[in-house]
Protein backbone atom coordinates (compact mmCIF):
# COMPACT_ATOMS: atom_id res chain seq x y z
CA UNK A 1 0.00 0.00 0.00
CA UNK A 2 3.01 2.71 0.63
CA UNK A 3 4.03 2.16 -2.77
CA UNK A 4 1.01 2.71 -4.37
CA UNK A 5 0.96 6.07 -2.52
CA UNK A 6 4.98 6.90 -2.94
CA UNK A 7 4.82 8.02 -6.45
CA UNK A 8 1.34 10.07 -5.92
CA UNK A 9 3.39 11.94 -3.28
CA UNK A 10 6.27 12.16 -5.30
CA UNK A 11 4.08 14.14 -8.01
CA UNK A 12 2.58 16.14 -5.40
CA UNK A 13 6.09 17.16 -4.44
CA UNK A 14 7.42 17.72 -8.41
CA UNK A 15 4.33 19.80 -9.23
CA UNK A 16 4.75 22.17 -5.51
CA UNK A 17 8.24 22.37 -6.49
CA UNK A 18 7.83 23.11 -10.52
CA UNK A 19 5.49 26.01 -9.12
CA UNK A 20 7.67 27.06 -6.50
CA UNK A 21 10.73 27.09 -9.25
CA UNK A 22 8.40 28.84 -11.78
CA UNK A 23 8.01 31.86 -9.32
CA UNK A 24 11.82 32.22 -8.55
CA UNK A 25 12.47 32.61 -11.97
CA UNK A 26 10.06 34.90 -12.54
CA UNK A 27 11.67 37.32 -10.58
CA UNK A 28 15.49 35.98 -11.17
CA UNK A 29 15.41 34.90 -14.53
CA UNK A 30 16.34 31.57 -15.81
CA UNK A 31 19.35 32.09 -17.88
CA UNK A 32 22.14 32.15 -15.17
CA UNK A 33 20.11 29.97 -12.66
CA UNK A 34 22.13 27.46 -10.54
CA UNK A 35 20.81 24.54 -8.60
CA UNK A 36 21.98 25.45 -5.29
CA UNK A 37 19.96 28.92 -5.03
CA UNK A 38 17.04 27.31 -6.12
CA UNK A 39 16.94 24.59 -4.43
CA UNK A 40 17.66 27.02 -1.19
CA UNK A 41 15.08 29.37 -2.57
CA UNK A 42 12.33 26.85 -3.08
CA UNK A 43 13.10 24.72 0.42
CA UNK A 44 14.84 21.67 -1.12
CA UNK A 45 17.97 20.57 -2.16
CA UNK A 46 19.72 20.40 -5.11
CA UNK A 47 19.63 16.40 -4.77
CA UNK A 48 15.97 16.58 -4.97
CA UNK A 49 15.57 18.86 -7.99
CA UNK A 50 17.85 16.75 -9.88
CA UNK A 51 15.82 13.40 -9.10
CA UNK A 52 12.53 15.07 -9.56
CA UNK A 53 13.06 16.35 -12.99
CA UNK A 54 16.07 13.94 -14.35
CA UNK A 55 18.54 16.67 -14.56
CA UNK A 56 19.06 20.37 -14.69
CA UNK A 57 17.77 20.44 -18.27
CA UNK A 58 14.73 18.43 -17.41
CA UNK A 59 14.53 21.45 -14.81
CA UNK A 60 14.56 23.82 -17.27
CA UNK A 61 12.48 22.32 -19.86
CA UNK A 62 9.52 21.77 -17.26
CA UNK A 63 9.77 25.54 -16.35
CA UNK A 64 9.61 26.48 -20.18
CA UNK A 65 6.30 24.27 -20.47
CA UNK A 66 5.03 25.82 -17.35
CA UNK A 67 5.75 29.62 -19.15
CA UNK A 68 4.09 28.44 -22.61
CA UNK A 69 1.20 26.84 -20.80
CA UNK A 70 0.55 30.27 -18.67
CA UNK A 71 1.14 32.38 -21.78
CA UNK A 72 -1.80 30.54 -23.72
CA UNK A 73 -4.37 31.09 -20.55
CA UNK A 74 -5.41 34.32 -21.42
CA UNK A 75 -9.28 34.29 -21.42
CA UNK A 76 -10.29 32.28 -24.67
CA UNK A 77 -11.31 34.06 -28.00
CA UNK A 78 -14.51 33.65 -29.42
CA UNK A 79 -14.17 31.82 -32.46
CA UNK A 80 -17.78 32.69 -33.48
CA UNK A 81 -16.34 36.60 -33.99
CA UNK A 82 -13.63 35.65 -36.01
CA UNK A 83 -12.33 39.35 -35.71
CA UNK A 84 -8.74 39.35 -35.93
CA UNK A 85 -8.18 43.28 -35.07
CA UNK A 86 -10.19 42.54 -31.82
CA UNK A 87 -9.09 39.19 -30.68
CA UNK A 88 -5.45 41.18 -31.26
CA UNK A 89 -6.48 43.93 -28.70
CA UNK A 90 -7.26 41.05 -26.55
CA UNK A 91 -4.81 39.41 -26.75
CA UNK A 92 -2.36 42.89 -26.29
CA UNK A 93 -4.45 43.60 -22.89
CA UNK A 94 -3.64 40.61 -21.60
CA UNK A 95 0.22 40.89 -22.98
CA UNK A 96 0.97 44.51 -21.24
CA UNK A 97 -1.05 44.10 -17.77
CA UNK A 98 1.41 44.72 -14.97
CA UNK A 99 0.84 41.15 -13.78
CA UNK A 100 2.27 39.46 -16.57
CA UNK A 101 6.00 41.15 -16.68
CA UNK A 102 8.11 38.25 -15.10
CA UNK A 103 6.48 36.27 -17.66
CA UNK A 104 6.86 37.99 -20.52
CA UNK A 105 10.56 38.97 -19.58
CA UNK A 106 11.06 34.93 -18.97
CA UNK A 107 9.46 35.00 -22.73
CA UNK A 108 11.98 37.04 -23.77
CA UNK A 109 15.16 35.66 -22.54
CA UNK A 110 13.83 31.51 -23.40
CA UNK A 111 13.08 32.99 -26.75
CA UNK A 112 16.21 34.93 -27.45
CA UNK A 113 18.30 31.21 -25.47
CA UNK A 114 16.38 28.84 -27.72
CA UNK A 115 17.92 30.78 -31.10
CA UNK A 116 21.56 30.93 -29.80
CA UNK A 117 21.16 27.57 -27.95
CA UNK A 118 19.15 25.45 -30.34
CA UNK A 119 20.36 22.00 -29.21
CA UNK A 120 20.23 23.13 -25.46
CA UNK A 121 16.72 22.47 -22.98
CA UNK A 122 15.50 25.97 -24.80
CA UNK A 123 15.92 24.63 -28.25
CA UNK A 124 12.07 24.32 -29.21
CA UNK A 125 10.88 27.35 -27.16
CA UNK A 126 11.08 29.43 -29.68
CA UNK A 127 9.13 27.73 -32.38
CA UNK A 128 6.53 26.13 -30.32
CA UNK A 129 5.72 29.82 -28.90
CA UNK A 130 5.12 30.99 -32.41
CA UNK A 131 3.01 27.88 -33.34
CA UNK A 132 1.21 28.55 -29.97
CA UNK A 133 0.29 31.93 -30.70
CA UNK A 134 -0.40 31.58 -34.54
CA UNK A 135 -2.87 28.73 -33.55
CA UNK A 136 -4.54 30.96 -30.94
CA UNK A 137 -5.25 34.13 -33.26
CA UNK A 138 -5.97 31.47 -36.65
CA UNK A 139 -9.20 30.64 -34.36
CA UNK A 140 -10.30 34.47 -34.72
CA UNK A 141 -10.41 34.14 -38.39
CA UNK A 142 -13.21 33.02 -40.50
CA UNK A 143 -12.88 29.20 -41.11
CA UNK A 144 -12.46 29.99 -44.50
CA UNK A 145 -9.41 32.22 -44.16
CA UNK A 146 -7.72 30.73 -41.58
CA UNK A 147 -5.43 28.08 -43.89
CA UNK A 148 -5.11 30.19 -47.33
CA UNK A 149 -2.08 32.01 -47.63
CA UNK A 150 -3.26 35.43 -46.85
CA UNK A 151 -5.05 33.58 -43.66
CA UNK A 152 -1.89 33.23 -42.28
CA UNK A 153 0.29 36.08 -43.46
CA UNK A 154 -2.57 38.28 -41.46
CA UNK A 155 -2.30 36.28 -38.19
CA UNK A 156 1.74 36.09 -38.92
CA UNK A 157 1.73 40.01 -39.55
CA UNK A 158 -0.74 40.36 -36.32
CA UNK A 159 2.05 38.49 -34.26
CA UNK A 160 4.82 40.61 -35.73
CA UNK A 161 3.26 43.31 -34.08
CA UNK A 162 2.25 42.34 -30.70
CA UNK A 163 5.65 41.05 -30.24
CA UNK A 164 7.45 43.95 -31.55
CA UNK A 165 5.29 46.07 -29.22
CA UNK A 166 5.69 43.96 -25.74
CA UNK A 167 9.68 44.34 -26.54
CA UNK A 168 9.05 47.68 -26.69
CA UNK A 169 6.98 47.82 -23.63
CA UNK A 170 9.54 46.04 -21.81
CA UNK A 171 12.23 47.90 -22.81
CA UNK A 172 10.56 51.28 -21.75
CA UNK A 173 7.27 50.63 -19.50
CA UNK A 174 5.59 52.79 -22.03
CA UNK A 175 2.59 51.13 -21.98
CA UNK A 176 0.07 53.98 -23.26
CA UNK A 177 2.75 54.65 -26.74
CA UNK A 178 2.41 50.60 -27.80
CA UNK A 179 -0.82 50.18 -27.26
CA UNK A 180 -1.66 53.24 -29.15
CA UNK A 181 1.12 51.72 -31.70
CA UNK A 182 -0.72 48.23 -31.28
CA UNK A 183 -4.24 49.31 -32.10
CA UNK A 184 -3.21 51.69 -35.00
CA UNK A 185 -2.09 48.57 -36.23
CA UNK A 186 -4.45 46.25 -35.54
CA UNK A 187 -6.90 48.25 -37.34
CA UNK A 188 -5.72 48.22 -40.48
CA UNK A 189 -6.08 44.24 -40.14
CA UNK A 190 -9.82 44.67 -40.46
Amino acid sequence: MASAAQPRSESARRAQLLERSYDYVLTHGLASVSLRPLAAAVGSSPRVLLFLFGSKDGLVRALLARARAEETELPALDPATADLPAAALQVWEWLSADRHRGLLRLWVESYARSLIEPDGPWGPFARETVDDWLALLAAAQPAGERQTEAGIAQRTLVLAVLRGALLDLLATGDRERTTRAVRRAVRTQG
